[in-house]
């Protein structure tokens, strides 16, 4: 089993323009991401994906591995697939690792990579129970339902199941409820195949890339982690960081 690990970072965004760059404790947070996956037992290799020479020149800097991609991308996964035929190997599957995670575990790579060995897995991600009734109508923290083989049967920004007949303050006592973690894992053929779908109806409505996938008949099998993620999507959250002592 060959798995390449890629890490789609692009210097433009709209909240935080050049995050991958910015300092964290004395690295920039694109390698802490890269020296993190680096750690994973599962990977083969590691590579950062990118539209943006300064981003290149940094992973260059450290020593890195870099390959350099369209800037007409919608999203991490069209970046992966393009990345994926630019690296030579054989490879039967991709880890789609988030570029904002400097703290990533190693652990939660190796978790998603582990789902592989099954060949007929198609796309894995992970999820997390979730505990905090904020996180419950916080469009930002993306639930998922489950199936009995651990498929995820819907995404979505909104609380799902729906509990009736309970009081909301009372439905993570009546119910398990499941926060996504938002990293990937395809089959290389697959992850092909997804880049040439069309936007479907629901991923339209939450903003949802996975929804295209579900809305086409593909099966995103999941495996569980009791590890939160902490990812950083503005200036704000840097203070996140201080405050869970990681910096």
């Amino acid at each position: 089993m060959s798995i390449l690990g890629i890490i789609p970072a692009r210097f433009a965004s709209t909240r935080f323009p050049g995050k991958p760059l910015i300092d964290i404790g004395g690295k920039t947070m694109i390698r802490r991401v890269y020296e993190q996956a680096k750690k994973s037992s599962k990977l083969a290799a590691v590579f950062v994906a990118t539209d943006d020479e300064r981003i290149a020149d940094e992973i260059k800097k450290f020593g890195g591995n870099v390959v350099m991609t369209s800037d007409q991308h919608q999203s991490g996964t069209d970046r992966c697939a393009e990345a994926v035929k630019k690296v030579a190997g054989n490879w039967n599957a991709v880890i789609n690792i988030q570029g904002d995670e400097p703290f990533i575990l190693p652990e939660q790579i190796d978790l998603l990579a582990e789902l592989f060995t099954n060949p007929e897995i198609e796309i894995g991600t992970l999820v997390k129970k979730l505990s905090d009734p904020s996180d419950l109508d916080n469009a930002n923290t993306m639930k998922v339902v489950l199936d009995i083989h651990g498929n995820g049967m819907y995404f979505s920004r909104s609380p799902i199941p729906f509990i009736r007949g309970v009081e909301k303050s009372k439905w993570l006592e009546k119910n398990l409820f499941y926060k996504h973690i938002g990293i990937y894992g395809y089959r290389t053929d697959i992850l092909q195949q997804l880049t040439a779908l069309p936007q479907g109806k629901l991923e339209v409505a939450e903003s949802l890339e996975q929804l295209r996938w579900l809305e086409n008949g593909y099966k995103i099998r999941t495996a569980f982690t009791a590890f939160e993620t902490l990812s950083v999507d503005s200036p704000e959250d840097i203070e996140k960081l201080k405050k869970a002592g990681l910096i």
